[in-house]
């Protein structure tokens, strides 16, 4: 049985042991039986195994990486179908696949307040190496992860390898480019928000074509409902696969909460605010719980800091910016407006004052070749209507102009190196240059900025529409590239320029879609703007 026809049977019939991780990358790795070293001792798929969401690592320092698994023996349900109690699970960390070479090893509790999720914080590593590490509970051993932890401080790579996606609806098709950018060889992955949608799901599964059980109708809130949901995404082989293939870096963007969140506020006033900060705090639990990222406690509430910075020895430093928990509701009722003057307020904020602060004070005192704000919403301005009226959307940077000018103008006055934009959320590939006045073309560059299209929101596409890569938008003159496609971002980074490749896939409404680089840009050091190759 295919796993389209096996991942259809266990959804419309949640009474079953899911099939899930026993797929794709977890399928690449078999042990044998070896009583005398109980590593080598695993099931061979059947019903109870309870690494089924797989493994990941995330947030690598030189010395650190965290190390993160699930268990799950039955993933649909909120608490995975695990006992109520604490379980015990043995991890590791090798030089090499075959675990010849151990690094470190220990042993973690997953107890049922945290969904038996696991985070294991692994330090003592040597800086710029590769990795692999696994788990073991119960005599089941999980999938082989990949990893590799960050440059030492003070050095200088001659290269990074990095890659960045966005925007995964489950039911808007399939995960086919997580398959391809687990072939990157990357070293390290940027997810930029959407990494699950809080919707409910329609009862064919949409475009998958695929049942999804009851529970899955309405809309995320309560704590164990964005469970479940983050149990349907991360049982798909293919997101798997990517996590399984390098340590990923992740920040939020609105549907890991609610649609476009801004702040303590919900979307349109459809719930109280008392209401939605419950929901928030559900949902900054249920992130945590998911994903391989370094918190100084386990998120609890509706108050979760996670923007951070990560520095790759003198050759580039990421500032991974956190746009929606400080910002200002959004102007003139949202959407995209004419003529809205409370955009131009500059009291109105993005970030909020400390992350401001905290962003340009790194910025300006880093020494980093490159320097890169890891962030959700389109900062370029994106005019919508080609007549001289401008049509700008105000859930993007357009609808907090002095915020944007703040930041803009504070990378001039601090001489920042080759600053970069990397960008998520509107399902579209962009390119475009940042100037110090948009509606000037003539004014200065400043710097780039990559927005990557999704994974799957939107569903197919279209490949007629689009700017060819080193173009000009007469609209956004600023824009140089864009393209309407699934896919996500390769980056190729060197002390002499920063290669975005932007791969895509034809379609998603099925398996099997292959991969293209639709575009390629490239801006040199030193050298404000872009180039095509």
């Amino acid at each position: 049985m295919d796993d389209d026809r096996r991942l259809a049977r266990v959804l419309s019939d949640p009474s079953r042991r899911s099939f899930f991780g026993l797929t794709g990358a977890a399928m690449a790795l078999a042990f044998t039986t070896n009583l005398a070293d109980p590593w080598t001792a695993r099931s061979s798929g059947k019903d109870g195994y309870p690494f089924q969401l797989g493994v990941a690592s995330g947030d690598p320092l030189p010395d650190s990486v965290i190390l993160w698994t699930r268990l799950a023996v039955r993933p649909l349900e909120p608490q995975g179908g695990m006992p109520y109690g604490r379980i015990k699970v043995d991890w590791e960390i090798s030089e090499d696949r075959a675990f010849t070479r151990r690094a470190r090893h220990g042993s973690a509790w997953a107890t049922p307040e945290y969904g038996h999720s696991v985070h294991v914080d692994v330090r003592g590593l040597k800086p710029g190496r590769e990795y692999f590490y696994r788990f073991r509970t119960g005599g089941e051993i999980s999938p082989v992860g990949r990893t590799k932890t960050a440059p030492a401080a003070g050095s200088s790579p001659e290269r990074l390898l990095m890659a960045f996606a966005s925007c995964a609806s489950w039911q808007d098709g399939f995960y086919t480019a997580y398959r391809h950018l687990a072939h990157e060889n990357a070293d390290v992955i940027f997810h930029l928000g959407d990494y699950i949608y809080d919707y409910g799901l329609v009862p064919s599964g949409g475009n998958r074509n695929t049942p999804v059980p009851d529970q899955f109708r309405g809309q995320c809130d309560t704590l164990d409902r964005y469970r479940i949901q983050y149990g349907l995404y991360k049982s798909d082989p293919d997101l798997q696969a990517a996590h399984h293939s390098a340590p990923w870096i992740v920040t939020w963007d609105d549907h890991e909460v609610l649609d476009n969140w801004a702040g303590p506020y919900g979307p349109g006033g459809e719930v109280s605010q008392e209401d939605f900060l419950v929901m928030r705090a559900n949902a900054f639990r249920a992130y945590w719980e998911n994903l391989p990222i370094r918190l100084p406690r386990p998120a609890f509430g509706p108050d979760v800091r996670i923007h951070r910075r990560f520095t790759f020895g003198d050759l580039a430093e990421f500032n991974v910016l956190d746009a929606r928990q400080y910002r200002d509701d959004q102007a003139c009722g949202d959407g995209q407006q004419y003529d809205c003057e409370e955009r131009l307020d500059p009291s109105r904020t993005v970030l909020g004052a400390k992350q401001e602060k905290w962003l340009l004070d790194g910025l300006g005192a880093s020494r980093a070749r490159w320097n890169v704000l890891a962030q959700q919403m389109v900062m370029c301005q994106l005019d919508y209507d080609p007549a001289p009226a401008q049509r700008l959307s105000m859930d993007l940077w357009d609808g907090y102009r002095p915020a944007r000018e703040r930041v803009i103008n504070g990378i001039v006055e601090r001489k920042v190196s080759n600053p970069v934009v990397l960008t998520g959320d509107i399902h579209n590939n962009l390119a475009g240059e940042l100037k110090t006045n948009f509606d000037d073309p003539s004014s200065p560059t400043v710097g780039v900025e990559f927005v990557g299209t999704s994974i799957s929101s939107g569903g197919n596409g279209n490949a007629t529409t689009g700017l060819p890569a080193g173009g000009s938008d007469p609209t956004n003159p600023h824009i140089r590239f864009s393209s309407y496609q699934r896919g996500y971002v390769a980056c190729d980074i060197t002390k002499a320029r920063w290669q975005s490749d932007f791969k895509v896939v034809p379609y998603i409404d099925k398996v099997g879609a292959p991969l293209s680089t639709r575009g390629s840009l490239v801006a040199l050091n030193g050298v404000p703007g872009l180039q095509a190759l």
